[in-house]
C-alpha cells in the first residue's frame, strides 16, 4: 500500500433505502456514514445522493477511493415479491418435465454425453419457431443444455440465435454451474435471467454514479458466499448477488464477533429491511456458507452462499385488509402512506381488498409512456387511484387490472402505496420520517372494523411483524439442528391447545437495519436470548461490504 492514505466507500442497496459508509483502509476506522432512499425509477440518483453525503461528510477527495465495494438485496427482493424479468428457457437434450422459475420451457433436440460428445445435432429449428411463437411474452431466456457443462456449444448456438433474433437478455447455465443435476442446473440459469435486467440496471447505477462523483478505482459486488467479484462479472453472475445482501450481514457480524473476542462466536444475525428480513448464522466467527447450494423459496440451485433465511416482511411490508378486519403482512413491498406525495387524504380512497393501496404514476412517465398505456393515461390525468377505481373506470376485469399493474411496477412506471409497519411505528410516535397524521388517519380506519383505535391497529401490525419474524428464526433454526417435522410445530407453538412448549434459543442476536431496535427486542425476549445493535448497526451491510474490500486492498499493496 502506498504511504498516500486510501478509503474504501461500502455501499448497500435496498428496497427501501440505500446507505453508504466511507472507510480509512489502514484502520478500518469508519469516517462518515449515510441512508438515503432507493430511487427505484432512477437507481443513480438514490445511489449519487448517499455517495455525495457521505464524500461531503467525511472531505475525502475522490482520488483518495481506491476501493467501492457494493451490496445489494434487490436480487433478493425482485424473487421474495415476484418482480424478477418474465423468463422463457429452452430445455436442450432433456425430454422431461422440469419444474422451474421460466412462465414457458421449449424442449430443443441436441444435447451432449458425459464425455463432451454430442447426441444429436441442434434443432435450431425448434430454437427459431419457439422464438418467433413467444415473441414479446418474456423479458428474458434461459438456456440449459444435457451435459452442457461437459460441452456448451449448444448453449452457445442457443443464446446466439436468441441475440439476432431481438434485443432479450440470455443466460446459459454452463456461465454459472459445472456440477451435474439438470433441475438445479436448468433453475439457476432461469433465476440469473429473472435477474439480468435488475442488476443491469442496478450496475449502471452504481457506474453513473460513481462517475458523475469523480471516484474513480476499482469496483467489486459482494457475492452471497461473501466473496469478492468484480463488477463486470456480477452481470453475468446475477444469480450469484441473489445472496449478496445477507452476504454482508454475516460479514457485519463476523467483524462484531472477532471485536467483542469469546463473547459472541456464535450468533444469529437478523437484517430488518423494508422488504425482507435476512437471517444468517455466524460459527467461530466466521460465516457459515452452504456449499451444495443455496434454496431460493422453493427453488434449489447450484449458487454457494452464505447459510441464510429470508422472510418477506420489513418495514414496507403491505398490510393487506380483508372485510371481516383481519389482514395479511409481506411479502409484498410497497411505498408507506406516510412517506407518499401528493396522495389524497386516506378518507377518500383507503379501505380493504382492492382498495387497499394506492397506484401513483412514477416520476419519470414520458409522453410516450402516458399514451401507450390507459392505466397510467387515467393516472396522468386523474391523479392516484386504486385497483379497484381502475377496474371500474377502465372497464377492466380484476386479473386484468392485476397483471398489468404487476409489470408496470416491474418496469418502475408506477407506485404502489399502502398501511406498512413503518406507518405503524409513525402511530405510535417511534419513527419520524414522514407525515404521522396521515400514516395515524390510515390506522384508524382500518382499524375501525376490529373495533381499535389507530395506536391499537398499529400495535396489531407489529406484532404481527415480530411473530413473522420469530416464527421464522424458529423454523430456520429448528430445521438446520433436528429437521423439518419439528420445525412447523415450534414455530406454531402457541397455537397448540393441549400442549405448552417453551423455547429458548442458545445463541445470541445481532441486530442490523434501521427498524431492528424496533421490531427485534420483543424477538429475542420470546427467545429468551439477548440482542445487540452495534453501532453503525443501522447501515450495517454498507459496513459489510466495506469491511470485505479491507483484505483485497491490502494484499493488492503487499503484491505492488
Amino acid at each position: 500500500m502506498s504511504e498516500q492514505q486510501q478509503y474504501i466507500i461500502g455501499v448497500d442497496a435496498g428496497g427501501t433505502y440505500t446507505d453508504a459508509v466511507i472507510m480509512d483502509a489502514a484502520t478500518g476506522q469508519v469516517v462518515a456514514s449515510a441512508k438515503r432512499p432507493t430511487t427505484h425509477y432512477n437507481l443513480s440518483e438514490g445511489i449519487c445522493a448517499v455517495l455525495g453525503a457521505v464524500m461531503t461528510e467525511s472531505q475525502v477527495p475522490p482520488q483518495a477511493v481506491s476501493v467501492t465495494s457494493v451490496s445489494t438485496t434487490l436480487a433478493t427482493n425482485a424473487l421474495v415479491e415476484g418482480k424478477g424479468a418474465e423468463v422463457g428457457l429452452f430445455i436442450i437434450g432433456f425430454n422431461q418435465r422440469l419444474e422451474v422459475p421460466a412462465v414457458a420451457a421449449r424442449f430443443i433436440p441436441g444435447g451432449h454425453t458425459i464425455k463432451g460428445e454430442e447426441v444429436e445435432p441442434l434443432g435450431v429449428n425448434f430454437v427459431l419457431d419457439a422464438l418467433q411463437e413467444l415473441h414479446g411474452q418474456v423479458d428474458a431466456w434461459a438456456v440449459c443444455g444435457s451435459m452442457a457443462f461437459m460441452n456448451p456449444a449448444h448453449e452457445l448456438v442457443t443464446a446466439k440465435a436468441i441475440q439476432i433474433a431481438g434485443k432479450v437478455p440470455v443466460f446459459c447455465s454452463h456461465e454459472a454451474s459445472m456440477r451435474a443435476g439438470m433441475k438445479e442446473r436448468a433453475t439457476t440459469a432461469c433465476l440469473n435471467a429473472q435477474l439480468l435486467p435488475v442488476m443491469s440496471d442496478f450496475l449502471d447505477g452504481i457506474e453513473r454514479a460513481l462517475k458523475s462523483l469523480n471516484i474513480t478505482g476499482t469496483v467489486y459486488v459482494v457475492r452471497g458466499d461473501a466473496r469478492a467479484m468484480p463488477m463486470a462479472e456480477a452481470l453475468r453472475q446475477a444469480a450469484s448477488t441473489v445472496a449478496s445482501g445477507p452476504a454482508a450481514t454475516a460479514l457485519f457480524g463476523s467483524h462484531q464477533s472477532q471485536m467483542q473476542g469469546a463473547d459472541i462466536q456464535d450468533a444469529l444475525i437478523l437484517d430488518v429491511g423494508g422488504t425482507t428480513t435476512d437471517i444468517t448464522l455466524i460459527r467461530s466467527g466466521k460465516p457459515v456458507i452452504d456449499a451444495a447450494g443455496m434454496t431460493i423459496g422453493k427453488w434449489e440451485t447450484h449458487v454457494e452462499a452464505v447459510e441464510m433465511f429470508t422472510v418477506g416482511v420489513g418495514g414496507d411490508s403491505f398490510v393487506r385488509p380483508a372485510k371481516d378486519g383481519t389482514f395479511t403482512l409481506g411479502p409484498s413491498r410497497v411505498l408507506p402512506l406516510c412517506m407518499a406525495r401528493n396522495l389524497p387524504a386516506p378518507e377518500k380512497w383507503l379501505g380493504h381488498d382492492l382498495n387497499a393501496r394506492c397506484i401513483l404514476p412514477a416520476p419519470a412517465l414520458t409522453q410516450d409512456d402516458i399514451a401507450s398505456d390507459d392505466i397510467l393515461r387515467h393516472l396522468a390525468e386523474h391523479g392516484p387511484a386504486t385497483p379497484e377505481q381502475l377496474m371500474r373506470s377502465l372497464k377492466l376485469a380484476e386479473i386484468t387490472v392485476e397483471q398489468r399493474l404487476v409489470k408496470l411496477a416491474r418496469k418502475q412506471k408506477v407506485t404502489e402505496t399502502g398501511f406498512t409497519p413503518t406507518d405503524a411505528l409513525h402511530v405510535l410516535n417511534l419513527l419520524h420520517l414522514g407525515d404521522a397524521e396521515a400514516a395515524t388517519a390510515a390506522a384508524a380506519l382500518l382499524g375501525a372494523p376490529r373495533k381499535q383505535d389507530a395506536h391499537a391497529f398499529a400495535q396489531s401490525v407489529l406484532a404481527d411483524a415480530e411473530r413473522i419474524i420469530e416464527e421464522t428464526v424458529l423454523r430456520h433454526v429448528t430445521r438446520r439442528e433436528v429437521g423439518g417435522g419439528l420445525a412447523a410445530f415450534l414455530a406454531n407453538r402457541d397455537r397448540q391447545s393441549l400442549i405448552t412448549v417453551d423455547v429458548s434459543l442458545n445463541v445470541p442476536m445481532i441486530g442490523i437495519g434501521a427498524a431492528a431496535r424496533l421490531l427485534l427486542p420483543g424477538v429475542a425476549r420470546r427467545l429468551r436470548t439477548t440482542i445487540t445493535f452495534p453501532e453503525r448497526h443501522e447501515v450495517g451491510n454498507a459496513l459489510g461490504a466495506a469491511l470485505m474490500a479491507r483484505p483485497l486492498l491490502r494484499d493488492k499493496g503487499n503484491n505492488a
